[in-house]
């Protein structure tokens, strides 16, 4: 069982930066690879980037690849997306996930956070 909680999000000019965190709380967290998804409006939920327990091994959408940076702090159970040169097509509800895949399936997920708005305006 993982409860995930995230915050940070909000309103940011295109071409910047935000930082979106995920509380993650439960047992044996180091059993399940980390996920950021997002949803725009009248869209489908997709794949933005995993991690696993130890950092080891990442994934990202091609989309977001050298912008955004998934990254984990295991010691506080914190996992973050660092979002750089945002764009206003970034415009989404970033959703947090944990699960047992690093590949991009949504179904390999099957805890999600209530997800936190990000805004990019141009």
């Amino acid at each position: 069982q993982v409860q995930l909680v995230e915050s940070g999000g909000g309103l940011v000019q295109a071409g910047g930066s935000r930082r979106v965190s995920c509380a993650v709380s439960g047992r044996a967290l180091r059993t399940y690879i980390m996920a950021w998804f997002r949803q725009a409006p009248g869209k489908e939920r997709e794949f933005v980037a995993s991690i696993t327990w130890s950092g080891s091994t990442t994934n990202y959408a091609d989309t977001i690849k050298g912008r955004f940076t998934i990254s984990r702090d295991n010691a506080n159970n914190l996992v973050y997306l660092q979002m750089d040169s945002l764009k206003p097509e970034d415009t989404a509800v970033y959703y947090c996930a944990a699960g047992w895949a690093i590949a991009a399936q949504e179904t390999s997920f099957g805890y999600w956070g209530q997800g936190t708005q990000v805004s990019v305006s141009s």
